[in-house]
Order: structure tokens, then sequence, then C-alpha cells
């Protein structure tokens, strides 16, 4: 056997040998995760009259599986918990910023493939704005924050996955100030996330 050829057997033996020795990659419901996502809210409630529009980004951390129950064909229901610090540009309204938190569950069905998601979640915090004091606007800096969002989730790489889902956001100080005209928002959101 010529050396060339011997050569290239060790090679392919080695390269074999080196990929058997890796560990298999994990299912997305089995590791934590960190996720950006951002999008735009528009007004839609009765409580102002200001149009505002809001571009919410949030850092979120996900935990592995909390719960999880395997149907027959291979799918999955999986409850995480979720963990949100959100920074909000309010590109249209008297104010013009929101930082807060928020705290839920994420209940994700996952396709047999475990390569696709359908997410959902609803849960709520607190967070400050820039109020003014203008008829209409935010009664005051401090205020509670409630949401529920659902979505589509795709592992595309061992550690990366895209979303893209609606999103519902409900700000206001909790009737704290009369008048408490809070803000209703609907819109998309599109994210990206990362495990480790």
């Amino acid at each position: 056997m010529s050396p060339l050829i011997k050569s290239l057997l060790l090679g392919s033996l080695l390269a074999l040998a080196a990929r058997a020795a890796e560990p298999a990659p994990l299912a997305p419901w089995a590791t934590s995760a960190l996720n950006v996502e951002s999008g735009v809210l528009w007004e839609i409630g009765t409580g102002t009259t200001i149009a505002y529009r809001l571009v919410p980004t949030q850092l979120a951390w996900r935990s592995k599986a909390a719960l999880d129950h395997v149907f027959a064909d291979g799918s999955r229901i999986v409850v995480r918990h979720r963990l949100a610090l959100i920074g909000t540009w309010i590109e249209n309204g008297p104010e013009s910023h929101y930082v807060g938190f928020s705290g839920s569950p994420s209940v994700e069905w996952w396709d047999p493939s475990g390569r696709w998601s359908l997410f959902t979640g609803s849960g709520g915090g607190a967070g400050l704005i820039d109020s003014r004091g203008v008829r209409w606007g935010q009664g005051q800096d401090f205020t509670f924050n409630w949401f529920i969002r659902g979505g589509l989730e795709h592992v595309t790489a061992k550690d990366q996955r895209f979303s893209a889902g609606i999103m519902y956001q409900h700000m206001s100080n909790g009737g704290q100030t009369k008048p408490n005209p809070g803000i209703d928002a609907l819109g998309f959101t599109l994210g990206y996330s990362w495990v480790f």
C-alpha cells in the first residue's frame, strides 16, 4: 500500500474518532438561553388619545425545561422560566424612554426534530418611565407592566436560534394617580438566542 493511501486512511480514521468523541448537541429545552428581542408596538387602547409607538428591546434569560411532556409523535410541551430586562424607546409620545423588568413562564411546543417551536407566555413586572405631566400622558415615573406574547422559534445551529412573534404590552401605574391613562400597545418582535 502506498504511503499516500496509508496517510489518507489514517487521516480518515482519526477524523472519525475525533467526531465520535464530540458530545451530542443538547436539545434546545435542555439548556439555558439568552435572548435579545426587539420590535415595534402601536397604541391600540382607549385609555389615552396619544398614538403611542414603542420600540421595546428585551434581554431575556430562559432556564432549561422546568416541566416537560413528550407526546406519542415525539413532539413536546416545555415550560421554562423567563426573566427579562426591558429598554423601550418611545418613538411617538410625550415620554422618551421606559426601563424595567418582567418575569413569566415560557410555554413552548417543539416539533419532533427539535428544530421548530411555537411559544407563548404572559407575565409582568415594573419599571420607570420619564413622565412629563402631559394630559393623557403617564401620570408618574413608576409603572407596572403586563404582557402576552407568542410566536415561532427556529434552531439554525447547535447554539443559535431566531424567533418572530407578536406581543401585547400594557403599562400603567395601577391607579396611583388620577388620571391613569396607561398604554396598551400591540405589535411584532424579532429575536436572536444563544445557549450556554
